[in-house]
């Protein structure tokens, strides 16, 4: 008779199975109530979003039927026509129950301004705010990356001291006074420094089809791009190397050294992964940014993006416009975010747990 076919045999070999079948089941319940979890709390932070972008843009000084009859002879009885068209007469809870039911059905409602559907000016200037900020994150968080790895590997050395104080001083910097420096000196010029540069828009308007017209909008991007870049590569530079330098004193970095491996494949292989953690969290919000785009430095360079349509609406203000905007941009964020934390199980089983 074999041991495995003894009573004790047949009990050690049941527990076995046990064991390691419960790893499995443990991880994938402990994901889905992690899952589940930050689901649940996305869905809370967006109903917040929903009260505060109602609330929030009433409190703004100004009469929107005011200020788009300006300048427009207009009796009070047409005055009064005009409230009640836009529902501004209504109770405020009314109003509030009347844009949440429509919210939730997709409906941000009509523009007092251009009197169109919020969602289709939105999309409109959707695909402008996408082209220039997503180029930026792109570009800021792999360079922010790269440096910050590159800064924490040979901490104390000059490159690190320059990169850190490069990167403390441009992260200071308002973005909107770097974009109108920026336009004094390459678009307009100055000295020896000729226009290179134009001083705004998307495109010049001439009417160039074909690849004419994708190096047309690739010269107006680049200066509002190198702006974003410039302020926005040094947040992600600096949480990654402080996210490295914490992981440098690992004694499994000492064993891996030990086992033969390079620099280059220690830091590749095992430090940098374990880094990235603090480091997704803010590659994710920079992706929310995408969406919200930068008012300042949309309306600086005068960006026909969702920016540059947040400020005409705050100018009135058009409350439907502030609204649906204000939903779209913290419904990226949140978004993004509740991406970060369901990647984060992926990357350390840990926290799934």
């Amino acid at each position: 008779m074999t041991t495995a076919s003894t009573p004790a045999g047949v009990a050690r070999a049941e527990e076995a199975r046990a064991t390691d079948g419960a790893p499995r089941t443990g991880v994938s319940s402990g994901y889905l109530r992690h899952a589940a979890g930050k689901l649940g709390g996305a869905l809370v932070s967006l109903f917040a979003v929903l009260v505060t972008s109602f609330f929030l843009f009433r409190i703004i000084p100004g009469d929107p039927v005011k200020a788009m009859t300006h300048g427009i002879p207009t009796s009070a009885e047409q005055l009064a026509t005009l409230r009640r068209q836009f529902g501004l007469d209504l109770p405020l809870w009314q109003q509030f129950a009347d844009y949440c039911a429509k919210a939730l059905g997709g409906d941000l409602g009509t523009s007092f301004q251009f009197r169109a559907p919020v969602g289709e000016l939105i999309a409109a200037k959707l695909p402008a705010t996408l082209l220039l900020t997503g180029v930026a994150v792109v570009l800021y968080s792999a360079l922010g990356l790269w440096l910050g790895t590159r800064s924490a590997w040979r901490h104390g050395g000059l490159g690190d001291r320059v990169n850190t104080g490069i990167a403390l001083t441009l992260w200071s910097v308002p973005s909107f006074w770097l974009g109108l420096l920026l336009i004094i000196v390459f678009s307009v010029g100055m000295g020896p420094v000729p226009g290179l540069f134009p001083t705004g828009g998307m495109e010049s308007g001439t009417g160039e089809t074909g690849f004419a017209h994708v190096l047309d909008v690739a010269h107006h991007l680049v200066l509002p791009v190198v702006t974003l870049v410039a302020v926005g590569y040094a947040q992600t530079l600096l949480v990654m190397r402080s996210s490295l330098l914490d992981e440098m004193g690992g004694d499994y970095l000492t064993t891996a050294r030990a086992k033969g491996l390079r620099d280059d494949e220690v830091r590749r292989r095992h430090a940098v992964p374990n880094a990235l953690l603090p480091t997704v969290t803010m590659v994710f919000i920079n992706l929310g940014h995408v969406a919200a785009g930068s008012i300042l430095v949309e309306t600086v360079f005068s960006w026909p993006g969702l920016g540059g349509l947040f400020y005409q609406a705050l100018s009135v203000p058009d409350l439907p416009l502030v609204q649906g905007l204000f939903v779209v941009f913290a419904g990226a964020m949140i978004l993004m975010n509740l991406l970060a934390d369901l990647l984060y199980p992926l990357l350390d089983p840990r926290v799934g747990r």
